[in-house]
């Protein structure tokens, strides 16, 4: 493959200036960690086949055993990572009140997009729950009434930022996983990955439904995974890497030869309690079963509808299984059922 051009971001001359983000001190703490295999992605791009099939085979064990791994030397530097979490502190530092009762969200309509207080799920402000956020899909793209006035001036750049993540990590990402498979390179591009508006959700511990998961690795240790043995392993700080996680439908249509891993964001260690945590990575729970493809192959193979976590918004047909009203809906062709 032809040797991949590094992220060039917009210029930030003639803007408001942004803090620069100090990273946190990583904990000194004793824990188990998560011995991720860490994967160079500008190996891709080598002449040498060798190269190129060290990596497959790499990749392959990395995904087999974890469903997760470390993505180093994507194309994007450590300063201009950091310079996007300036800006997503920049954000929280900087936000009217103005604008997060304009743009609070809704949750009755099934859409995430907007601001979310720290104080619940709902419109109306609960128990604090430390979990502050603004989300924003394809709408918010195209249209900036939708998005926070303090953002404004920082839309080129942001904007960039997330289009090489998809069309330039994302897709070489998706290139690697189709060889492992043994696909054509843009198998599971053009295929499976979706490139229509993006739909949120959160949940407690769980696996993702999609096909990747692209997390920033960042020093305060809160993300676990659940391991073979049965235990759960925070995830270690590497700085600059970005953590795959492997999802729900990337393990059913490799037929489980891709395993997408159980996973929670908890408390840090002690010696971070006090640290202002990354609004990239948010707090979560536990649930207790793992193994998206084994569950589904048993239940399609008994006739059954396949559930899913993801919130159906439109065209709900309400179906009675075992006595349970769900919601009925397709994903990819698959019909698929959400309990009410």
């Amino acid at each position: 493959m032809a040797p991949t051009a590094p992220f060039s971001p917009p210029p930030t001359t003639e803007k408001p200036s942004v803090p620069e983000w100090i990273p946190p001190p990583v904990t000194k703490e004793k824990h188990n960690f998560a011995q991720l295999k860490s994967i160079g992605l500008s190996l891709l791009d080598s002449g040498d086949p060798t190269v190129v099939e060290n990596l497959v085979q790499k990749v392959k064990i990395a995904i087999r055993d974890d469903g997760f791994l470390f993505l180093e030397h994507y194309g994007i530097s450590l300063e201009q990572l950091h310079h996007q979490f300036a800006l997503a502190q920049y954000l929280y530092n900087n936000i009217s009140e103005e604008d997060k009762e304009r743009l609070l969200f809704n949750p009755d309509t099934g859409v995430w997009s907007g601001y979310n207080h720290p104080y619940g799920f709902k419109r109306h402000r609960g128990t604090p729950d430390g979990i502050e956020q603004f989300n924003w899909y394809k709408p918010e793209w195209e249209d900036i009434n939708r998005v926070l006035r303090c953002l404004h001036p920082f839309m080129d750049e942001i904007e960039a930022f997330c289009n090489y993540l998809t069309q330039s990590v994302n897709r070489r990402l998706l290139t690697l996983f189709s060889r492992v498979l043994e696909l054509p390179d843009n198998y599971l591009w053009d295929n499976v990955q979706s490139h229509a508006a993006q739909r949120g959700l959160r949940m407690h511990g769980h696996t993702d439904f999609g096909l990747t998961t692209l997390l920033f690795s960042v020093p305060i240790s809160c993300l676990q995974i659940w391991g073979r043995d049965e235990q759960w392993y925070y995830v270690p700080y590497k700085p600059g890497a970005l953590v795959i996680n492997i999802g729900d439908t990337l393990e059913i249509v490799s037929g489980s030869h891709f395993k997408a891993t159980r996973h929670r964001v908890f408390k840090p260690p002690v010696d971070q309690l006090n640290e202002e945590q990354s609004p990239l990575i948010q707090r979560e729970g536990c649930i207790e079963e793992q193994g998206v493809y084994k569950e589904f192959r048993n239940l399609t193979a008994q006739g059954k509808l396949a559930p899913t976590n993801l919130r159906n918004r439109v065209g709900a047909d309400q179906v009675l299984i075992d006595g349970k009203t769900m919601h009925q809906r397709e994903y990819i062709g698959v019909k698929v059922v959400l309990p009410v």
